[in-house]
């Protein structure tokens, strides 16, 4: 009885991760790569961008990102976020400067 339950936590605890979405400010290639719908080309193209201009302000900022349009954006929305954008930090440990919005 004890295993089904351990088992039972177990599967629950890992289907949370699972679910959870993947910030587009903190993510790895790796972990972007994982996503269903990235591959590892446009997780590449997601860090890079991220890299170049500091955090996005929201997920529709992929826009910018080449490979993304509206239909990928639009699969793609439900697995991602920016939840923490504000904490980000450049390369060097800096804050990353404000974008003014639609950039």
């Amino acid at each position: 009885m004890k295993r089904i339950v351990s088992f039972c936590l177990c599967y629950l605890a890992g289907l949370g991760f699972a679910l959870a979405a993947v910030n587009i400010n903190t993510a790895s290639v790796a972990e972007l790569d994982a996503v269903k719908g990235i591959g590892e080309t446009k997780a590449k193209a997601i860090v890079d961008y991220r890299t170049k201009h500091g955090p996005y302000q929201s997920v529709d900022d992929l826009r910018a990102v080449k490979g993304f349009g509206e239909k990928t954006l639009a699969k793609l929305k439900p697995e991602l976020t920016v939840d923490g954008a504000g904490m980000a930090k450049t390369p060097a440990g800096k804050p990353a400067p404000a974008r003014p919005a639609g950039k």
